[in-house]
This record gives C-alpha cells, sequence and structure tokens, in this order.
C-alpha cells in the first residue's frame, strides 16, 4: 500500500499521550494461519487520517464526547487546502446547500448528513468565534478577512476537546488488530480493532475515520491512499476524475478563440447527454448562469468550472453567450440593415466587443450570410448554442475537487460507517460526494464529519 505522509515529527506520549505502560500494549496482527504479535506504541479510542476540513470536524466533534482521539496529518501544517480556498478567503458554506447540490452514484445519500448538520450549524461556530464574513452571490459565505481564521477556528477548538494532533506523520498502512471479527469487539473495549503502522510506531484505535481527500491539488500532497484504503477492506471505487476544473480546446478550437484570453461574459452552461454519460443513463445534469471565462488553453470560470464536474470525455458543452435577450430581433424590423456590420453592432451591446468581433468574421469568412427572416433566426440560435467539444480538462493539478470516490452504496448514510467493516468510516471528499462550486463542498465536509464523529 501507498504510503501516506513523508517523515517523523518525533515520539508520541507526554502530557496529551499516554503512558509507556498502557501504550505498549500487544495484539495480533490478522493472518489466516498465523498470529503475529506487535506491540503498541499508543492507543486511542479514534484516529482520524487527514488533518483538512472534514479530518479536523470529525476529529473536535468525537473529542467532545470524551474520546481519545488522535489526528494525524502527513502534510506539514493542518488545513492547507481551507488556506487556499476562496482566493484566501475560503468560501466555508452555502446557505442554499441541498442534496440536489452533489453528484453521486447515489444522489440521495447525502441527505440525511446534511440535513443533521446545515450550514446554520457552522455559521454559528464562525460566530462563536467572532469572525466576520459576509455572502457573495449564490449564497457563498466568505470570510471578510482570511481563511486562515477557519483553521485557527478548528485548531482552537480541536485543542480545547483534548484532541492530539500529530503533523508531518508517515502512515504505512492499516489491517485489523485481533484474528477475530472486528464486531465481536465490545465498544468499550481496550481491544482495538486497527493497528495504523506510523512514523511514530505502531498505533492502536478502536475507530479508524479515513479524512484523506482525492486527488485534486497534487502540488498540496493529495494522494489515491484513502481510496487504497478503502479496496484493501473490500469498499469498491467509484473511479475518480477531476471535477471543477478548466476544459482544454480542441486544436481546431484553439486556433479560433485562444487570442481572445481574458473575455469573460456571462453565460448558461450545460453538459450535452451524449458519449459515456448518456450510456450509462446518469441523471440529467443541471444547468449553470455564471461567468465564462476564455483562457489560451480552453475556458474556465465559474460555468465551465461547474459543468465540468459532469462532463465526460468525448463529450461537448454548450454556452447560452447570451441568456434571456433576443440579439438580433432589431435586424427583423422592415427598415433595418441586414448584413454582418449590423449583426456585430447587435452583439457588440451584449457581448464583450472583441467575442462579438471574432464570433461575426468566423461566420463573414464562410459566407455572405443568409439575411431573410430565417436566416437571422439561425444566427439567433447559434448564439444560445456554442458547442465545444473540449479534448480534456486540466486534470486533477487544476482541479478543486475530486468527482467519485468510495462507494457510498457501502457506507451507513447517517454515520459514515463501513457496513463492512465496524469501526471505519470514510468522510469528506474521499466519498462519492462532490458539492458544486461555492462552499458545497466545505459544507459537506463539515456535516459528514459531524455524522461520523457523532458515533465514532
Amino acid at each position: 500500500m501507498r504510503t501516506y505522509g513523508s517523515r517523523c515529527t518525533g515520539p508520541i506520549g507526554g502530557a496529551n499521550g499516554c503512558a509507556a505502560t498502557q501504550c505498549r500494549t500487544t495484539v495480533a496482527k490478522a493472518a489466516p494461519n498465523k498470529i503475529e504479535a506487535v506491540t503498541l506504541e499508543k492507543q486511542v479510542d479514534v484516529a482520524v487520517l487527514g488533518a483538512g476540513a472534514a479530518g479536523m470536524m470529525c476529529a473536535l466533534e468525537a473529542a467532545k464526547r470524551g474520546r481519545r482521539v488522535l489526528l494525524l496529518e502527513h502534510g506539514e501544517r493542518v488545513g492547507r487546502k481551507i488556506l487556499i480556498s476562496g482566493g484566501g478567503r475560503c468560501n466555508f458554506t452555502n446557505v442554499r446547500t441541498r442534496a440536489e447540490n452533489f453528484l453521486s452514484e447515489n444522489p440521495h445519500f447525502a441527505k440525511s448528513a446534511l440535513a443533521r448538520f446545515t450550514s446554520r450549524d457552522f455559521v454559528a461556530l464562525v460566530e462563536k468565534h467572532g469572525i466576520k464574513y459576509h455572502e457573495k452571490t449564490l449564497g457563498q459565505l466568505f470570510c471578510d478577512d482570511s481563511a486562515r481564521q477557519i483553521v485557527a477556528m478548528l485548531e482552537r477548538e480541536c485543542a480545547e476537546a483534548g484532541v492530539e494532533t500529530r503533523c508531518g506523520v508517515t502512515v504505512g498502512g492499516v489491517r485489523p488488530a485481533p484474528a477475530t471479527d472486528a464486531r465481536s469487539i465490545a465498544p468499550d473495549s481496550l481491544q482495538p480493532r486497527f493497528v495504523v503502522e506510523t512514523s511514530l510506531g505502531s498505533i492502536g484505535c478502536m475507530s479508524l475515520v479515513v479524512a484523506t481527500g482525492g486527488l485534486s491539488i497534487p502540488a498540496l500532497g493529495a494522494t489515491a491512499f484513502g481510496y487504497e484504503l478503502a479496496r484493501r477492506f473490500g469498499h469498491a471505487i467509484v473511479e475518480p476524475r477531476p471535477g471543477l476544473v478548466p476544459l482544454v480546446f480542441s486544436v481546431a478550437d484553439r486556433e479560433r478563440w485562444r487570442d481572445l484570453a481574458g473575455v469573460a461574459f456571462e453565460v448558461v452552461a450545460r453538459v450535452d447527454a451524449t458519449g459515456e454519460a448518456a450510456a450509462k443513463k446518469r441523471a440529467k445534469a443541471p444547468v449553470f448562469r455564471e461567468a465564462l471565462l476564455v483562457t489560451h488553453r480552453g475556458v474556465s470560470g465559474p460555468a465551465v468550472l461547474q459543468v465540468s464536474s459532469y462532463w465526460r470525455p468525448g463529450g461537448e458543452v454548450s454556452f447560452d453567450m447570451v441568456p434571456g435577450v433576443e440579439v438580433f430581433q432589431p435586424l427583423l424590423a422592415r427598415a433595418s440593415g441586414r448584413d454582418w456590420n449590423s449583426a456585430f453592432a447587435a452583439m457588440r451591446t451584449v457581448l464583450p466587443t472583441r467575442m462579438a468581433e471574432r464570433w461575426v468574421r468566423l461566420r463573414a469568412n464562410q459566407s455572405s450570410g443568409d439575411w431573410t427572416n430565417a436566416g437571422i433566426a439561425r444566427l439567433e440560435s447559434e448564439l444560445h448554442a456554442w458547442t465545444l467539444r473540449p479534448d480534456g480538462s486540466e486534470g486533477f493539478a487544476k482541479a478543486e475537487v475530486t468527482v467519485g470516490g468510495v462507494d457510498t452504496r457501502e457506507l451507513d448514510a447517517r454515520t459514515m460507517e463501513s457496513q463492512r467493516v465496524a469501526g471505519l468510516y470514510f468522510i469528506g471528499e474521499v466519498v462519492d460526494v462532490t458539492g458544486w462550486l461555492g462552499g458545497y463542498n466545505f459544507q459537506w465536509a463539515w456535516a459528514s464529519a459531524a455524522a461520523a464523529g457523532a458515533v465514532a
């Protein structure tokens, strides 16, 4: 199994750890025909792998219940993805959150957790710490000052609840501790269910929470560790793919549009139900009315990021470039001019001049135009359905989230616990639940973490 992390920060124990006589517990590795003893450096009630948004939230919720919680992070600091979110101000939730704002092979899975820990609950925590915030468009809440305030808030809550946090820790593997079925172990037993092999030593725990995230933004340390661990315990994985990610032009479209990099305008974006998506009879993707940005390599902006999570290779995306406007209506007047100059004059009133000019020039180079009423109607239709077939996306390096993950069919929607292995939990981005752009993924992190933290 791939290791989670890179180095050791030092021994565990001390004031917040357990004494040596408690740590040196001997348990058995699970093996078909052999039981091999292993010495534990530490034993806790709950071990949480990953100190991002979900991991920190789960740790503090579990610790509030009096559980001994160890939070392990392979990076040098906690909450790194929080720090870069929202342009450094952290779009920490969305007041309009509903289950319909999420993608999953099971669209109903997120309902329970989202209903029991809402955006109002997280806002109450933010207000408790005196963090000023504001609402932007579409229900998005941002810190007035800095995303560092959210990380500091979670760190403070963890510390006050008694969570022991360790950064820079390598996790080499996880296995069942006893040779017997974990479900036969009483919750208050001293016998751990799992052994986590780390650079700090072997750690025993009754509950193991996997909050290691997805594959997005590998520069921050994203790995497939959570998926590999899930497979090791018999869980299926919905194929991970980049989500909330810019799309890349085809060769032909790159020649047509790339020099317009920087041009932005409002569109209604949708994914055409073609290719693999249609073959698998997926639910109809929603449409998004937000901004589109042309880049040197393709298209980006909120509208594109939103539909990218629904797009599949080989499929098309289309954009209504002038939603709610009949641009060429003036050309239908009897006294109006009917030519490309008139079309350009009409378009530049609702689109950036460079985009209007390019759109007209590409068509004028093909023909002198059909200026009958029917021909003008066809031009109007084209403006409301600019269609691209992307060559791909910018991949996980630029993706804000991962679509796919641990299959929810084998998780309890109320607790996030594995239905295969007692005491094993998966939360946050590692699960096959992906939110829209705009604070939804953070709300899923808080909600799924609270669900697991209430019982782990």
